[in-house]
C-alpha cells in the first residue's frame, strides 16, 4: 500500500535534528512503525524478532547497531532499553540516532533516568479527514488562528456517509475497506484490548467483561465529562458493577495503551466570578472504537441524532488534535460553574489560542455563535490574549465569517 504522508513526517524530522532520540508514542495501529520506516536508516522489532531475548540477556547494546536513525519499534516490550539509548546517546554525541516506537507507555520507575537532553516525545494519532484524503483542505487551522477569514465551497454529506467514515476511522489500515470491514476491524480492537492489551500493559490480569463493559460505558460517556462515580454505576452486569478502584485502574491502564485520552480542561484567567471546572471529557484515540465497543451499525448510528453528534465531536476533537500538534499547539475544552462550555480550545506554544464550538447541523450555528461571543465576554484580556477565532465547526454548509466575527468552518474542509 503507498505510504500516505503524515502531518508527523516533518515534525519527526525536526526533532531528530534536535534530539538525540525520538520517542513516537501512538495507539497500536495509528501507523507509527510505517511513519517511522520512511526515515529509518535500520530497524529492530522488539515484538516479532525472535532472537531479541537473547540479544537482550547476552548484550543489550548490541541492539543498537546499525545504520542511523535506527529504528527500535515497540521498545517498551524491553523497557530496560530506554537507559542504554540514553547512555548511547551520550557516547556518540550526534543528533538523530534512534526512533523508539510503542503503542503503550511504561510504567514511570522503568525509566531510571531522564531522558532530557537526549530523547524528544512526538505524540502520534489515528489518521485525520485531511490525511485521509476526506477533507477538501481549503481552511487550515494556522490561518484560523492568524486571525484569516475562512473561504470554502459548500459542503453537503448524508449522514450514513458521515457515520461510514466515523466507523472507519483514521486506522491506516483500513483504507480501502468497507465500513463492515471498518467495523470488524474496531470490533476485534476492542476485543484484543480486553482478553490480552491491557492486562500485558501491567502485568496483571484484569478480567475481559469487566473492561468491555467499562469501554461500553465510556463510549455511551464520549465527549461528556462523566465521573468516575457515574461510569462506575454505568457498568453494571451479573456481577453488579465494577467499584471504584478498579474502574480507576483499568482507566489508568487505557491511558497508558492510548486508547482513551481525555480532553483536559482550559485553565485560563477569567473576569467574572464563576469558578473554573478542572473535569475532562472522555474520548477515544479515535470515535471509531467507541462504535465497535457498542457494536452500532451505520444504521443504529444514523437513528440516533444526539449520539451521532456526540460521535461528531469526539470526531472534530480528534482532528483538532493532529492539526494542533502540526502547529506545536494542545487541545483543551472550557467550562465554568455557571454551565457555559466550550467543545474546544486550541493553545499555541506563544499563548495564542482560538475557541471552537462543534455541531453537526449547520441549524445550530446561531446558538453556538452566541454561546462563543458570550463565553468571549469572560475572558480576562488584562491577563490572557483575547482569542484569535471564534469558529463553529459544522457538519455541512460552507466556510466564511459571519457578521458578529464569529467563523463557520465544515470539517470536511478542514487542515492544519
Amino acid at each position: 500500500m503507498e505510504y500516505l504522508p503524515r502531518f508527523i513526517d516533518q515534525t519527526l524530522v525536526e526533532r531528530l535534528g534536535s534530539a538525540g532520540a525520538v520517542v513516537i508514542e501512538g495507539p497500536k495501529g495509528c501507523g507509527k512503525t510505517e511513519t517511522a520506516l520512511q526515515i529509518a536508516g535500520s530497524n529492530i522489532r522488539f515484538d516479532s524478532d525472535e532472537q531479541i531475548r537473547a540479544r537482550m540477556d547476552v548484550d543489550p547494546r548490541s541492539v543498537l547497531h546499525g545504520m542511523t536513525p535506527r529504528l527500535l519499534d515497540e521498545w517498551q516490550e524491553y523497557p530496560q532499553i530506554w537507559n542504554y539509548v540514553r547512555r548511547e546517546v551520550d557516547e556518540r554525541r550526534v543528533k538523530g540516532q534512534f526512533i523508539l516506537t510503542g503503542s503503550a507507555t511504561p510504567e514511570e520507575q522503568t525509566k531510571r533516568h531522564s531522558g532530557i537532553g537526549r530523547f524528544s516525545i512526538l505524540t502520534m494519532r489515528p489518521m485525520s479527514l485531511s490525511e485521509k484524503g476526506w477533507s477538501t483542505k481549503e481552511v487550515s487551522l494556522a490561518a484560523l488562528m492568524k486571525g484569516v477569514s475562512p473561504q470554502s465551497e459548500p459542503a453537503s454529506f448524508e449522514l450514513s456517509d458521515l457515520a461510514e467514515k466515523m466507523t472507519l476511522g483514521g486506522w491506516p489500515g483500513v483504507i480501502g475497506l468497507s465500513a463492515v470491514e471498518g467495523f470488524r476491524f474496531a470490533s476485534d480492537y476492542i476485543s484484543l484490548i480486553a482478553e490480552i492489551d491491557l492486562s500485558k500493559v501491567s502485568e496483571k490480569r484484569r478480567d475481559p467483561f469487566k473492561i468491555k463493559r467499562l469501554l461500553q460505558s465510556l463510549a455511551r460517556n464520549i465527549s461528556t465529562e462523566a465521573t468516575v462515580t457515574a461510569l462506575t454505576k454505568d457498568t453494571v452486569g451479573e456481577d453488579n458493577e465494577l467499584n471504584h478502584a478498579t474502574v480507576v485502574d483499568y482507566t489508568s491502564a487505557l491511558e497508558r495503551l492510548m486508547v482513551i485520552e481525555s480532553l483536559p480542561a482550559w485553565n485560563t484567567h477569567i473576569r467574572s466570578s464563576y469558578m473554573l471546572r478542572k473535569s475532562p471529557k472522555h474520548h477515544f484515540c479515535d470515535p471509531s472504537l467507541a462504535i465497535g465497543a457498542l457494536g452500532l451499525s451505520i444504521d443504529k448510528l444514523t437513528e440516533d441524532f444526539n449520539f451521532l453528534g456526540l460521535l461528531f465531536e469526539s470526531l472534530a476533537i480528534r482532528d483538532l488534535r493532529v492539526y494542533a500538534d502540526a502547529n506545536n499547539g494542545k487541545v483543551f475544552h472550557y467550562r465554568d460553574s455557571s454551565g457555559l462550555e466550550v467543545d474546544a480550545i486550541v493553545e499555541f506554544a506563544d499563548g495564542t489560542w482560538g475557541a471552537f464550538e462543534i455541531k453537526l447541523g449547520f441549524g445550530a450555528v446561531d446558538v453556538a455563535a452566541a454561546n462563543l461571543l458570550r463565553f468571549a465576554s469572560r475572558i480576562d484580556t488584562l491577563k490572557t490574549k483575547a482569542p484569535a477565532t471564534l469558529t463553529v465547526i459544522t457538519g455541512n454548509g460552507f466556510a466564511h465569517q459571519r457578521q458578529d466575527g464569529v467563523c463557520v468552518v465544515p470539517l470536511y474542509s478542514l487542515t492544519a
